[in-house]
């Protein structure tokens, strides 16, 4: 008994004595409950949801509706042209377009008290973000009542009151002239999400690796040969690229053969992306190498930092679902930009155009994380 005891306190002592591994022990899980928490709490205020709105009807009660919804601090509205806003639905820009029809004030008084045919509102949204369309449609149809209470109704006779109006949902999802609209696959937003967390995973894998190849002395032979250290660690960098670029082909063939998901936009910026984002991992794994002093002590500040470009890249939950300074903020985390123009390329049916910011946001990272890593990498622990 005592010699277990013993080897328990020793084992309990070695744990603690690597003060680094046991704070991210406890730091990450603080973070993470800290992200869900402030997601899913109640005391957490909702981001005005971005939508619009089109006036064909352009009378007092639609003037008087289009003001009030633009007065409700629980949305972002917008008044635009319907083909340019419904463009915005589609690439994830707005929630939801509700279009007022022409007619809608002359026969939405009369609908009130059934007195006469009702109106359709049609109701165009994003189908990723369909939770928003119960709070779009009953903000409508209050502000709606408000207005038509207020005088904007002509005479009619009273059958029984009734909401003046009715309203056809419909997905705005990509279709063309020859072919019917695609139905929304979640998977497309999955695979996206879940391929940006594991490919980071496998960053993090190789910089252990090359930790562990310096504790052996082999990036010290490899030295003595007439290679630059851009041309070492440059290597490195290309295969760990491919091996990435490989592993999210064979994701995405899955995808496609099993859970239908289709590259409904540009296939050549489908292929940028996975690209770019390949570089990004490779760079990000070598700059976790340069920065770890040994294989123990990196392996909790990788895993961290990886949690933390997940989270706030919208791979675990999309990220218009984070509070309103939250999403802005996860503009500077590059596994943002790659979840977003994954979507864009498959499910939204986005062009090419659309693939370039993205791109050249991920390049501008892996090159920064590159040149810093190849600065400050030791060949020697």
């Amino acid at each position: 008994m005592q010699a277990l005891l013993a080897l328990v306190r020793a084992e309990i002592k070695l744990h603690f004595s690597n003060r680094r591994a046991v704070l991210m022990s406890i730091v990450a899980p603080i973070l993470i409950a800290a992200f869900f928490g402030s997601l899913f709490g109640s005391s957490s205020k909702m981001a005005g949801i971005p939508v619009g709105i089109v006036d064909q009807d352009h009378s007092p009660l639609s003037q008087h509706v289009v003001a009030a919804l633009q007065a409700e601090t629980s949305l972002k509205t917008t008044v635009g042209d319907e083909a340019e806003l419904l463009t915005q639905v589609r690439a994830g820009k707005l929630r939801a377009v509700a279009i007022l029809p022409a007619g809608l004030g002359e026969q939405a008084g009369r609908a009130l008290l059934g007195a006469g045919s009702k109106p359709e509102v049609a109701l165009h949204f994003d189908p990723s973000q369909s939770s928003a369309v119960p709070i779009v449609r009953g903000l409508l149809a209050q502000t709606m009542m408000q207005e038509i209470g207020r005088g904007f109704s002509p005479g009619g006779a009273a059958t029984g009151l009734s909401l003046p109006y009715t309203t056809r949902d419909i997905e705005a999802v990509q279709s063309s002239a020859n072919a019917a609209p695609v139905a929304y696959n979640s998977y497309a937003h999955s695979f996206a999400g879940m391929g940006v967390q594991f490919i980071l995973m496998a960053g993090v894998d190789m910089a252990l690796g090359l930790l562990m190849m310096r504790r052996l002395g082999l990036w010290k032979r490899l030295r003595a040969a007439p290679l630059s250290r851009a041309q070492l660690l440059g290597s490195r960098i290309v295969a760990s690229a491919l091996i990435s670029l490989i592993v999210f082909a064979v994701l995405y063939v899955v995808a496609i053969a099993g859970f239908g998901v289709r590259v409904l936009g540009s296939p050549a910026g489908f292929v940028l992306v996975l690209v770019c984002f390949a570089l990004l991992t490779a760079n990000f794994g070598l700059l976790i190498a340069a920065l770890g002093r040994t294989p123990e002590a990196t392996r909790g500040l990788a895993i961290l930092a990886t949690l933390l470009m997940v989270m706030l890249g919208g791979a675990w939950v999309p990220a218009f679902i984070f509070p309103e300074w939250l999403q802005t903020a996860s503009l500077a985390v590059p596994t943002r930009w790659a979840v977003d123009a994954l979507d864009a390329m498959t499910w939204r049916g986005q062009p090419f155009s659309e693939a370039l910011l993205p791109s050249a946001v991920m390049l501008g990272f892996s090159i920064a994380f590159g040149l810093l890593a190849i600065w400050r990498f030791r060949w020697e622990e």
